[in-house]
């Protein structure tokens, strides 16, 4: 059986003297791991297009017990984004991210879409990494179905106070009255919650185009990032080197 595609490498690594295996984030059939016959071969029409964070128009031949990529054409290949090491670990996280929460055989045009969007923007400038950062970890999670509850507060129905608490292992929304101390607490100011409601609710097209201040992007993306921890129970590699670069 072959499919045709449009795929994201997020991953290659060498198999043998002469082939690679690659990870990639498709449009309709989820996070597939696929072979290049030759595709440690300069020459193979493949090379360019099987790189790591290539976006690329694949055609993929599925076998009794693997998947082979034997045709590639890139669309566009993220390089600037490998000039800037705080660029590149934070693009890393995204494909690590990407790997362990979507599953294979499954439609991903939303996921696929949201990660182009979040490396488009990392190399411009025109938004702090840690709110692309925050984007990309909180609509992954409502693309996979964990959309949290931030309307009101779940206890007493409080909208709005100077301090609310999003609260990771439950998923909602709680004021500082009716708070328990209960781990899995992050902290939201007035400014970190209506940016909070925003992302949760905003149309795609204008997901970037809302803007907080320095201590409020702080707040929400220490949330946005426990949400994603709690959720996996999943240690990611690549969001660890992310924080060494970021704080060195």
């Amino acid at each position: 059986m072959r499919t045709e595609t449009e795929g994201l490498i997020l991953k290659e690594q060498t198999i043998g003297d002469k082939d690679r295996l690659v990870t990639v984030l498709t449009k309709n059939q989820g996070v597939l791991r696929c072979f290049v016959r030759g595709g440690k071969n300069m020459k193979n029409t493949c090379f360019a297009a099987t790189q790591t964070m290539c976006y690329s128009r694949l055609s993929i031949f599925h076998g009794k017990s693997s998947y082979v990529i034997d045709e590639a054409e890139s669309i566009r290949l993220f390089y600037q984004i490998r000039k800037d090491i705080e660029q590149l670990a934070l693009a890393q996280y995204f494909c690590e991210l990407a790997i362990f929460a979507v599953p294979e055989g499954t439609e991903s045009s939303e996921q696929l879409r949201l990660l182009l969007n979040c490396l488009h923007f990392i190399p411009l400038g025109t938004k702090p990494l840690l709110f692309i950062k925050a984007v990309y970890e909180l609509r992954l999670m409502i693309s996979l179905g964990y959309h949290p509850d931030m309307l009101y507060c779940t206890g007493c129905g409080c909208y709005e106070a100077d301090l609310m608490y999003f609260d990771t292992v439950k998923n909602h929304l709680i004021c500082s009255s009716c708070t328990d101390g209960a781990p899995g607490l992050c902290g939201l100011s007035r400014g970190a919650l209506t940016a909070f409601r925003y992302l949760v609710v905003a149309d795609p097209k204008k997901i970037f185009s809302f803007q907080t201040s320095p201590e409020s992007l702080e707040q929400l993306a220490k949330c946005t990032e426990a949400f994603v921890l709690e959720r996996f129970k999943q240690p990611f590699t690549a969001l660890e080197f992310y924080r060494q670069v970021r704080t060195s």
